[in-house]
């Protein structure tokens, strides 16, 4: 099996494991969790990991389990980096840090409704063929970022932000189908997109959507316009992608498969 020699929290990163060619089964366990694998061709098995962006560093064991004829187990050690993430100081609208009573009760509903869609992800891997950037534009790079909202502490930036104009028409940045398309409190016009196997796109802000829930699309199809919904202090594209529990700056997912074509 191989893994990155080393790599930051909050990165995608493949893992690659050899096996005898009658292996019918590949499990994979690091950092507490189980991954799915894939079969890539005979005795070649594949598996796209997160390295959550709260995962600290250190030594980590990754060990696969290979079902067959002969069972057989290997390990290696993928070591987590350390590294600063940005703050930045934000103001936008006060109900978008305070909200009152009935906006509580929208964000509870749409949390449980973005955990059922979690919940129910398809067992094809649509992800595999590789990532694409959804617009055009620069990212500015604000992955991990710690934000402060109007003098308040609030969680990290789980995603990448992209500078497009109002109106840039965004791409699925992969196969999948749509488990989530309508107006959220937090992000406004929001897409999720279901890539298989526990990865997710949030595409979010958007002007316009396109798309419908339960609609499958190939990568590269139009999902929206950017737009400026949501809490926001002016147009851009949030992309967050999600592997399996794990918050990813989704510009490490292009490379990471990128590499394995």
């Amino acid at each position: 099996m191989t893994v990155p020699r080393a790599t930051p929290p909050g990165a995608a990163v493949v893992a690659r494991i050899a096996t005898p060619p009658s292996t019918v089964a590949v499990s994979l366990t690091v950092f507490g969790e189980s991954w799915p694998t894939i079969r890539v061709a005979d005795g070649e098995w594949q598996a796209l990991i997160g390295v959550d962006l709260d995962v600290r560093p250190g030594t980590y064991v990754a060990l696969a389990h290979a079902v067959g004829p002969d069972d057989l187990d290997s390990q290696v050690t993928l070591s987590v980096a350390p590294k600063r993430f940005r703050r930045r100081v934000l103001r936008v609208a006060p109900a978008f840090v305070n909200p009152d009573p009935e906006q509580q009760a929208r964000i509870a509903s749409e949390a449980a409704l973005i955990r059922d869609a979690y919940a129910r992800t398809s067992t094809e891997p649509l992800w595999r063929t590789g990532f694409i950037r959804p617009v055009p534009q620069p990212a500015n790079s604000s992955f991990g970022t710690r934000s402060v909202f109007n003098g308040q502490p609030r969680n990290p930036h789980a995603g990448t932000d992209f500078l497009s104009p109002a109106g840039t028409p965004i791409k699925a940045p992969a196969d999948g189908q749509v488990v989530v398309a309508r107006d959220l409190f937090f992000t406004g016009n929001t897409v999720i997109i279901d890539h298989g196997r526990g990865v997710f796109s949030t595409l979010a802000h958007l002007s316009r959507v396109d798309v419908h829930e339960g609609d499958r699309l190939d990568r590269g199809a139009i999902v929206g316009l950017v737009g400026a919904t949501g809490r926001v202090t002016g147009p851009h594209l949030h992309w967050a992608l999600r592997i399996g529990d794990a918050r990813v700056d989704a510009l490490t997912a292009l490379t990471a498969l990128r590499a394995e074509r």
